[in-house]
């Protein structure tokens, strides 16, 4: 696959995330991510996190592009994450045959939350964004957060929120502080009725707000659904359903790599039976209409 001719791709992985600064350039005030997110080595077993070069070779190997980001807690941390979307930005630029490059910014920095969105637009070259309401702290319908939101529909951008229940944190002394009240889908609804030509993306089975996911996704045309996060086996069967039938232009393959491997999503995703054709619009087709890639 080159840079030029995106028509040999597979699928588009719309949901990963670069977790291993290793062969990143340093940068100044960066944390170690905390007990939240080291359950999730636990939660889905993971021995150890791929270096961006690694993550680049898979993806290539298997004729996929994949959205990368990674997460702007300051709030709740108190430091940068390990990996910067600036640096991810930069990277891509490298990697654009099959790497797109999402910015991360903490709502609640305030003004220079979007001071720093409209640098990762202008200066990095990022292609949409991603909120996790619950690591950040913030329903996603808070006003605080509609400057950066209006500075992203004012560039055509989409975002990707992060839905229902939380693998960081998990089994974790007070949930490693991640309160699962901020991911509720029908905070999305406002959005999508407050920025109605931002394309959103629900990340995730919405567990326990499946129905209220499905409802978002169908009264709005510009919301979509991932299936990243959980193994295809667990998928609740109303999400099945309606992937299969009203929703089938408007859900999206996502992994959550490194945390669920494409292979193996893949494969049990196979086991579900979809046809053909509904299979080649979520595996492909609805990502790269939503993100502007030529697939023919």
């Amino acid at each position: 696959m080159t840079e030029n001719n995106k028509r040999d791709l597979v699928a588009i992985d719309v949901h990963t995330h670069v977790m291993n600064p290793d062969g990143l350039p340093a940068h100044a005030d960066a944390g170690r991510a905390g007990a939240a997110v080291d359950a999730l080595s636990d939660v889905f077993s993971l021995e150890s996190l791929p270096t961006l070069v690694e993550m680049v070779e898979y993806y290539r190997q298997r004729r996929m592009m994949f959205i990368a980001f990674t997460i702007d807690e300051i709030t709740r941390t108190g430091h940068e994450a390990a990996v910067t979307s600036m640096q991810i930005a930069e990277a891509a630029r490298h990697y654009a045959d099959v790497m797109i490059p999402f910015g991360s910014v903490d709502p609640n920095r305030g003004r220079q939350a979007v001071d720093l969105a409209d640098r990762l637009i202008s200066e990095g070259g990022v292609k949409g964004f991603k909120f996790h309401c619950s690591m950040q702290q913030f329903h996603a319908n808070d006003r605080l957060a509609y400057p950066l939101y209006e500075r992203i529909q004012e560039s055509e951008l989409p975002v990707l929120f992060h839905t229902g229940q939380s693998g960081a944190g998990r089994g974790v002394r007070g949930g490693g502080g991640i309160r699962l009240k901020y991911t509720n889908p029908m905070d999305i609804d406002d959005v999508a009725v407050d920025f109605p030509d931002m394309p959103i993306i629900m990340a995730h089975p919405s567990f326990p707000w499946q129905d209220e996911a499905i409802a978002v996704a169908l009264h709005k045309p510009q919301v979509y659904i991932d299936l990243s996060g959980w193994s295809p086996k667990y998928f609740p069967p109303q999400l099945v359903h309606h992937a299969r039938t009203l929703l089938q232009d408007k859900v999206l393959f996502g992994t959550d790599y490194p945390l669920l491997t494409p292979d193996y999503w893949q494969t049990e995703f196979d086991k579900l039976g979809f046809p053909d054709d509904v299979r080649e619009k979520i595996m492909l087709r609805n990502a790269a209409g939503l993100l502007g890639i030529d697939v023919g």
